[in-house]
């Protein structure tokens, strides 16, 4: 079992007084994390192109390692990920690729954690609503396209959902992460109003892994947000692969939309 499915590699620095260093570090990280053959989410994925314009990656620093996750973009200069995925706005930046392919770096403004957020929830079995809004010193392109449709209807056993991600596709292969992909799964119970658990409904090991805290999940057809993955568990010695757990979106619709609002009067509008 896994307590969240993030990354340690590179160490990385993004205080301003060593920007330069930090440019370098993360350069090697990007390096590593983003080779032109990569691919993502473990098991019987394909790449995902048409979700490029919803979904971001999110670097972070802790200590003297870096990590990555994904995120969806809910406005033209906020996006939505894992809490777990991130520290402080001077340790963490949003990546992604221009329309050239050029690997670009923006810097964070604010980061706004749900309270529900319990980091030692797994340890002590504690329900936790690992989410963070993250605020972009800057906008993203225009070729970005924030998700507006929120699913609020019920969960059942069995409803077919859509999982994208920029995580790694081979448990023993770091370097198969950070091109974005997706896969169907489908709700799992025990049922929740809170959690969604997911498996892959043909049993072939597809599911979030490394990198793929923060990946939205969709309705099937639709980008229509639905949740958002938080932690992976496999089996036969896998640490991925078998269950996907996600926080759910609809009971945390208020929350980003207050925060979203708070943003918007200092200044930050939703775009």
């Amino acid at each position: 079992m896994r307590t969240a499915f993030q990354l340690a590699r590179r160490p990385a620095c993004f205080q301003p007084w060593r920007k330069r260093r930090c440019l370098g570090a993360l350069a090697r990280l990007l390096a590593m994390l983003l080779p032109t053959s990569a691919v993502a989410l473990v098991g019987p994925a394909i790449e995902a192109p048409e979700l490029d314009r919803f979904v971001v990656m999110v670097l972070n620093r802790s200590g003297g390692s870096a990590s990555f996750c994904s995120a969806s973009v809910i406005a033209q200069n906020v996006v939505l990920t894992a809490a777990h995925c991130v520290t402080t706005p001077a340790d963490t930046r949003v990546h992604f690729r221009d329309a050239q392919g050029q690997k670009i770096l923006l810097d964070v403004a604010s980061i706004a954690i749900n309270p529900g957020y319990r980091p030692d929830a797994i340890r002590r079995r504690l329900v936790s609503i690992d989410l963070a809004l993250v605020r972009l010193a800057e906008p993203l392109p225009s070729n970005f396209t924030p998700i507006d449709s929120f699913y609020s209807g019920p969960v059942d056993v069995g409803q077919m959902f859509r999982i994208a991600g920029y995580g790694i596709a081979d448990e023993a292969n770091h370097k198969t992460g950070g091109v974005l992909r997706a896969g169907n799964v489908v709700a799992s119970g025990p049922k929740s109003a809170i959690l969604l658990w997911a498996r892959d409904p043909n049993n072939r090991g597809l599911g979030a892994c490394t990198g793929d805290s923060g990946a939205p999940i969709f309705t099937a057809k639709q980008p229509v947000l639905v949740a958002v993955a938080v932690w992976a568990q496999g089996e036969n010695g896998n640490l991925c692969g078998a269950l996907t757990q996600a926080v759910l979106i609809a009971p945390q619709r208020r929350w980003i939309e207050d925060i979203l609002r708070l943003w918007s009067m200092t200044g930050n509008d939703r775009r």
